[in-house]
C-alpha cells in the first residue's frame, strides 16, 4: 500500500452556509492530520488533499455520506510524501475564479457540455469535424497540452471568456474541451453554449483521468498540478517532451516558480540553468535581496510574515 495519496476533485452543488461550512471543513481535514488546498464557495467545493491512505479514505466517505456531495468524483494519485505541507480552506464566490457569476446565465448544475468518458475523448478527438480546446493558461498548456488541441492567450481562467470571439471559427465544428481535472470545463462549456455552440463537449475527469484510464495517449509533456510536484506524468503510450527551458531552449519537462518571491512566475527550467541562476527567471531576480533559497524543486511553501507589533499597536482601539 502506498505511504501516501493525492485527492484531486471538485463539485458543484450549492452550499447554503459555505463561509461556516469551510471554517468547519478545515477543522475536520486537520482532524484526520490532512495537508492540502480547498476553496469553497456558494457553488461547491474544488479540491486537492493529501495524506494517509486511511485518512483520505475517511475524507472521501465522509464527503460522499454529504447528499449535497454524494456525486463527488475522487482522482487518486498514489505519492511517496504529502503534495503539500498545511492545510488551507478558504472561502471564496467560486471555486475556480472565472468571472461568470450570474447563475442565471452559466450553471454548471444546470447546463454544461455533453460529458466524454476518456476512452470516448480518445476515439473523437481525431475526427474532421473536431477541435480539441485547451482551456487552461498559458504556463500550464506551455508544460504539456493534447497533441493539435487550440490553445488560447491567457494568464488565468478568468480570461477565457474575453476570447470566446477568437473561437467564432469553429462554431461549426464539435468543440472538445479540457482542463487538468475537469472543472473549468464546466463553465467554459456552459459559457460556449450560451454564447451560440451547439456540439460542445468536455473530457470528464481532465488530463488526469485520461491518462489513468487510456495511457494519456497523444497528450504531448507533462500535466501542470497545482502542488508541490508541480507538474505529473500522463502519456504512458507515446510520451514526447513539449516544453523547452526558459533560458537556454533545451527541452525539459521542468516546471518552477522563481525563487524572486516578487516575481514568481512559472516557467521550465532545465537543471543546468536552474544551477546557475539558483531557480531564478533571470539574472535580475537572481540578484534580488529577497531571492529564496532554491532546493532543485523550485517549489517554496508561504511563509508567514511576522507579526508588526508596532503597527498592531496602533491599531488597537484606545482604552
Amino acid at each position: 500500500m502506498a505511504k501516501y495519496q493525492t485527492l484531486l476533485y471538485y463539485c458543484y452543488s450549492t452550499i447554503a452556509d459555505a463561509e461556516q461550512f469551510a471554517a468547519d471543513h478545515l477543522k475536520f481535514c486537520k482532524s484526520l492530520g490532512l495537508t492540502g488546498r480547498i476553496i469553497v464557495a456558494e457553488e461547491g467545493l474544488n479540491g486537492t488533499v493529501s495524506g494517509t491512505p486511511e485518512a483520505c479514505k475517511t475524507y472521501m466517505d465522509t464527503v460522499h455520506a454529504d447528499e449535497r456531495f454524494a456525486h463527488t468524483e475522487f482522482k487518486i494519485d498514489d505519492v511517496d510524501e504529502p503534495s503539500f505541507v498545511k492545510m488551507h480552506v478558504r472561502y471564496k464566490e467560486e471555486i475556480v475564479h472565472s468571472g461568470l457569476r450570474n447563475p442565471n446565465l452559466i450553471n454548471p448544475q444546470k447546463q454544461t457540455g455533453k460529458h466524454l468518458e476518456p476512452a470516448e475523448f480518445l476515439a473523437m478527438k481525431d475526427l474532421d469535424d473536431v477541435v480539441v480546446l485547451d482551456v487552461r493558461s498559458n504556463y500550464e498548456h506551455s508544460l504539456g497540452k493534447f497533441k493539435n488541441a487550440v490553445t488560447l492567450d491567457i494568464e488565468n481562467f478568468r480570461d477565457f471568456p474575453a476570447k470566446i470571439n477568437e473561437l467564432a471559427q469553429f462554431k461549426d465544428k464539435k468543440i472538445l474541451t479540457y482542463c487538468t481535472g475537469g472543472i473549468k470545463c464546466e463553465k467554459a462549456s456552459a459559457l460556449l453554449l450560451h454564447e451560440g455552440f451547439e456540439n460542445v463537449y468536455q473530457l470528464h475527469g481532465g488530463i488526469i483521468k485520461y491518462g489513468k484510464e487510456v495511457g494519456g495517449e497523444d497528450f504531448e509533456g507533462k500535466c501542470y498540478v497545482f502542488d508541490n510536484r508541480l507538474a505529473v506524468d500522463v502519456n504512458s503510450v507515446n510520451p514526447v517532451v513539449l516544453s523547452k527551458c526558459y533560458n537556454c531552449g533545451k527541452p525539459t519537462e521542468k516546471m518552477i516558480n522563481c525563487a524572486n518571491p516578487e516575481c514568481n512566475e512559472h516557467f521550465t527550467q532545465c537543471d543546468k540553468c536552474g544551477t546557475q541562476l539558483e531557480g531564478c527567471c533571470s539574472t535580475t531576480c537572481q540578484s534580488h535581496p529577497r531571492k529564496r533559497v532554491y532546493d532543485g524543486t523550485g517549489y517554496y511553501v508561504k511563509v508567514p510574515q511576522p507579526i508588526n507589533n508596532d503597527k498592531k499597536k496602533k491599531l488597537q482601539p484606545a482604552e
